[in-house]
C-alpha cells in the first residue's frame, strides 16, 4: 500500500486522539489542529516503516508531542476557557474536573491526557514525550493532588 493510502487511513483512524492529545498540551485550538497537521506532513515526509498500528499511533502520538513541545518552547500562556466547550472527556466527566484539568501546567496535562484518557503507562508517556518513567510518574503524581486541591476548593465555594 503506498503512503498517500496509508495516509487517509491513519488521518481517519487517529486524528481525533492526536488532536485531543495536542489540544491538552497546548489549550489552543488552531495550534492543536496546526501540530496535528504538521505530524501528518511528517509521516509523509519521513514514510516511517512501523510494524502495526500500535507503534504507528504511538509514532504519530510521539511527532504530535513533540511538536507541541515546540510550540510551547516558543510561547507561555494558560489554556482559554472557552477550551471547555471544545475538549470534553470521555464519558461525561464534570465541567468542574475538565477546568481542572485544563488548569495545569501543560506537562502535567499531557500525562493526565495520555495516561487517563489514551490508556498509555508511564513508559510509554515516556518513550511518547521523551521523558522518564519516574517523570512521568511524579508529573501524574503533581497533577493528581493538584486536580484533588483545585476540586476540593470548588466544593468549598
Amino acid at each position: 500500500m503506498d503512503h498517500s493510502n496509508r495516509l487517509e487511513e491513519l488521518v481517519s483512524e487517529h486524528e481525533h486522539t492526536l488532536f485531543r492529545a495536542a489540544l491538552a498540551i497546548l489549550g489552543d485550538v488552531q495550534e492543536a489542529e496546526d501540530a496535528v497537521q504538521e505530524t501528518f506532513l511528517r509521516y509523509l515526509e519521513k514514510r516511517p516503516e512501523l510494524r502495526d498500528g500500535d507503534h504507528e499511533k504511538a509514532w504519530l502520538l510521539k511527532v504530535t508531542a513533540n511538536r507541541c513541545k515546540s510550540v510551547l518552547r516558543v510561547r507561555k500562556r494558560h489554556p482559554a476557557v472557552e477550551l471547555l466547550d471544545v475538549y470534553q472527556a470521555p464519558g461525561g466527566d464534570s465541567r468542574e474536573l475538565m477546568e481542572a484539568i485544563l488548569s495545569l501546567p501543560a506537562n502535567q496535562r499531557a500525562a493526565v491526557h495520555l495516561h487517563y484518557y489514551e490508556g498509555y503507562t508511564s513508559e510509554e508517556i515516556g518513550a511518547i514525550l521523551g521523558q522518564r518513567p519516574g517523570t512521568v510518574r511524579s508529573h501524574l503524581s503533581r497533577a493528581r493532588e493538584a486536580l484533588r486541591r483545585y476540586l476540593l476548593e470548588e466544593e468549598g465555594e
